[in-house]
Formats: structure tokens, C-alpha cells, sequence
């Protein structure tokens, strides 16, 4: 009996990871296809090919507390383009990943939270360890919405992570991550190095 309660464990755990692996590659299908939809968009068809990923990892994929940020002031956020856009910062998030205790903040951008379509729309800037090495030197983003908080938590996946434009192309006013959303550690996870020619536009 209990050989096969462990053996039952094994298939439940077994068939988490490859829907979990089917759902992340059903997402970056769906981020590449955006690319072709987009008409600002950096990349073309045959661009997407240097497009890399780490493997879908659900140890990335966390649940944060969210500690909700009042009386906040708009602040310029840099641009890697040198101009600054407009920001406030929405809220705390800490959560554990490989053993430690980390904390991240989250924004709203004061122009989309105009328009209806973004008005719950958080930005999760980050820079890690894994800049310039095996992702993007600028740093990476996380979309959220505020719809998803609820009894003040979020799930944050890191595999989720993407490139900002810049990444492929100069001319685009992507936000440089604030300081103090460097993490201490290595996000072996999302989006890696882009591996075509940089653009100019």
C-alpha cells in the first residue's frame, strides 16, 4: 500500500511538471506571436528564432506577500534612451526563492493607468545576477495586474520574465530597473540573452 501511494505521488508530481513545462510553452508561444502582431514591434518572423528561454522551472514561481504602498509620489523612471517616464510605486512584494527571504517592488506607469485597457496593469522591473552573462544586461520585466492580488498575495513566475525592447533594437524608452529591484541571486529563469544582430532604428 504505501509503495503505491508513493508511486501515485510520483505520477501527480510527474503530470504537474508537464502541464506546468505545456502551460509555459503555450505562454511563449503566445509572446512571439505577439511580436509579428505588434507594429512597433523590434523583431520580425525570421527574428524569433534567436529568441532563448531557460527550461520551465516552478520553483520560479512563487506566492508573495503584497504590502500595498500609500501617499506615494509620481518619480522619473530612467529610460535606457536617457528621457524618464513617469511612475508610482504601487507596493511591497517578499517572497522566498532558494531558501531566502526577497523583496521586490512593484509599479504602476502613471500614462497606462490612464488608458482602460492598462488602468490594473503593474510593472515588475529586475535586475539579477544573471545580467550580461545569460540575460539581458538592462534587466528583465514581469507583467502583473492588480486584479491579481487577493488577501493581500500574488503569484509572481519568474519564467514569465521577458526582454524589454531594447534588448534587440535602440530607439525605445524601456524603464531601466530601480536599484532597488536588484536581486542578490541568479533567476535562472524566462527570457535569456538575445542572440541576433542589434537594430537601429
Amino acid at each position: 500500500m504505501k509503495i503505491l501511494s508513493v508511486l501515485l505521488l510520483f505520477i501527480s508530481l510527474n503530470t504537474f511538471a508537464q502541464s506546468y513545462s505545456e502551460q509555459i510553452a503555450k505562454h511563449r508561444e503566445n509572446y512571439k506571436e505577439d511580436f509579428l502582431k505588434e507594429k512597433n514591434s523590434p523583431l520580425k518572423k525570421g527574428d524569433l528564432q534567436n529568441l532563448h528561454f531557460y527550461d520551465a522551472d516552478s520553483t520560479y514561481n512563487v506566492l508573495a506577500d503584497v504590502e500595498p504602498l500609500t501617499n506615494q509620489k509620481i518619480f522619473k523612471m530612467p529610460t535606457f534612451s536617457g528621457a524618464s517616464s513617469d511612475y508610482l510605486r504601487y507596493a511591497f512584494v517578499t517572497f522566498n526563492l532558494k531558501g531566502q527571504k526577497q523583496k521586490l517592488t512593484l509599479y504602476k506607469s502613471v500614462s497606462l493607468s490612464s488608458n482602460p485597457d492598462y488602468k490594473d496593469h503593474l510593472f515588475l522591473p529586475f535586475t539579477d545576477e544573471t545580467n550580461t552573462k545569460e540575460t539581458y544586461g538592462g534587466g528583465r520585466y514581469i507583467d502583473l495586474s492588480t486584479k491579481e492580488i487577493v488577501n493581500n498575495k500574488i503569484g509572481i513566475d519568474f519564467n514569465k520574465a521577458y526582454n524589454p525592447y531594447c534588448a534587440y533594437s535602440d530607439g525605445y524608452r524601456c524603464p531601466v530597473p530601480p536599484e532597488e529591484n536588484d536581486l542578490p541571486l541568479a533567476i535562472k529563469a524566462g527570457e535569456q540573452l538575445y542572440t541576433g544582430k542589434k537594430k537601429h532604428r
